[in-house]
C-alpha cells in the first residue's frame, strides 16, 4: 500500500485593509486648516485685542460726554460727531492733512524717483550718499522736531545761514507765520521721509532687469526714453506702495506737528491727530477726542478700501496669481 504524499501550503498572510479613500481625503484636508489655524491663531488674538476691542470701547466712548472719570452717564449720541464736524477748527485740520497728503504726492514723489534713479547709478561714494539719504528716516520723531524747532528759531542756524550767504531777506518767521507754519512743517516732514521713498525705489529698481534697458538702447531710445517706457512702468507696483504709506502716515501726522508747533499758530497747523489728543487728553473731553478718533480711522479705512479697490488689486491679483 502506497502512501499518499501530502503537500502542504505555507499559510498566507493576512492582507491589510487599505484605508478608505474618503478618509484620507479627509486627513488630507484637515491637516492644512489645522496649520493654518495654529499659526493664524495668535496673531487674530493680538489684531482682536489690540485693533478691533480698541476700535469699538472708542465707538462706545464716542457716544456720551464723558471727561474720563467716573462712569458713563451723560449719552449725547452722534452730537460729539456733529460737534466735529461743524467746528472750524477739525474742518481745517483735515485741510491740513489733504494739504500735506497731496504735497507729498506732488513733491516727494518725483523727487524720490530722481534720488533713487541717481543713487542706482555706478557713482564714486554711492554707499556713502544712499546712507547720507537714509540717515534723518533713522532718528526719531522727537529727535527730529526738536533739531529743527531749534533751527528754525529768530535767529536760529536757518536764518544765519541765509544772512551769511546774502539771502537775509528771505528770513521770515518760520514757526509764527499762519500762512507759512504748514509749508515749513512739510520740508521738515520732506527731510525726514524721503530717505524711506529713496529706499523703497531702489528696492523696486533692483527688479527691473538689466536686458529690457540694454534691449531699449539697441533699439536707439535715449536714457530719458528708456526711464519713462520701461523703468518707470515696471516701478509702478513700488509707486503704489509709496504713496500709499504716504497718504496714510500724512493722515495720522502728529509727532512733529505736536513737538513743533502744537498745532499753532492759532490752528494754522492743527492736523486730525493733534486735534484728537489736544481735546481728548488736555481738555479732559474724552468722549469728544473718541469721536475724532473715529472719524480719523473711518477717514483712513475708507481710503485704503477705494485704493486697494482701484490702484492695488492689480498688483495683489497678480501676486495672488503667480503664487498658486
Amino acid at each position: 500500500m502506497m502512501s499518499a504524499a501530502i503537500t502542504t501550503r505555507p499559510p498566507t498572510a493576512p492582507v491589510p485593509h487599505a484605508p478608505a479613500a474618503g478618509g484620507t481625503r479627509r486627513r488630507s484636508r484637515l491637516r492644512p486648516r489645522l496649520e493654518l489655524a495654529f499659526l493664524l491663531t495668535p496673531a487674530l488674538l493680538l489684531f482682536i485685542g489690540f485693533v478691533l476691542i480698541p476700535i469699538g470701547v472708542a465707538g462706545y466712548y464716542s457716544l456720551y460726554s464723558w471727561n474720563g472719570f467716573g462712569p458713563l452717564t451723560d449719552f449725547v449720541g452722534l452730537d460729539n460727531y456733529v460737534d466735529a464736524f461743524s467746528g472750524d477748527v477739525f474742518q481745517g485740520a483735515i485741510g491740513h492733512n489733504l494739504i500735506i497728503a497731496v504735497l507729498s504726492v506732488v513733491v516727494q514723489l518725483p523727487l524720490s524717483i530722481g534720488l533713487a534713479l541717481l543713487l542706482n547709478r555706478k557713482l564714486r561714494g554711492r554707499t556713502f550718499l544712499r546712507m547720507v539719504v537714509f540717515a534723518p528716516y533713522v532718528l526719531s520723531e522727537a529727535v527730529t522736531a526738536v533739531i529743527w524747532l531749534l533751527m528754525l528759531q529768530p535767529g536760529g542756524f536757518v536764518d544765519e545761514i541765509l544772512r551769511g550767504v546774502g539771502l537775509g531777506g528771505l528770513v521770515q518767521l518760520w514757526l509764527a507765520d499762519q500762512s507759512l507754519v504748514l509749508y515749513t512743517l512739510f520740508v521738515v516732514i520732506t527731510w525726514k521721509y524721503i530717505g524711506f521713498g529713496v529706499i523703497l525705489l531702489l528696492a523696486g529698481l533692483q527688479g527691473v532687469p538689466a536686458e529690457l534697458r540694454e534691449a531699449a538702447a539697441l533699439d536707439g531710445a535715449s536714457a530719458w526714453q528708456t526711464t519713462r517706457h520701461v523703468v518707470l512702468p515696471l516701478l509702478g507696483p513700488t509707486i503704489r506702495i509709496w504713496i500709499f504709506l504716504s497718504v496714510i502716515g500724512s493722515l495720522q501726522l502728529f509727532d512733529l506737528v505736536w513737538i513743533m508747533t502744537l498745532g499753532g499758530p492759532a490752528n494754522a497747523s492743527t492736523t486730525m491727530a493733534t486735534y484728537l489728543v489736544d481735546h481728548g487728553f488736555k481738555r479732559y473731553e474724552f468722549g469728544f477726542g473718541s469721536a475724532v478718533a473715529v472719524i480719523l480711522f473711518i477717514i483712513c479705512f475708507v481710503f485704503a478700501l477705494f485704493y486697494q479697490r482701484f490702484a492695488l488689486r492689480r498688483d495683489t491679483a497678480g501676486a495672488l496669481t503667480g503664487a498658486r
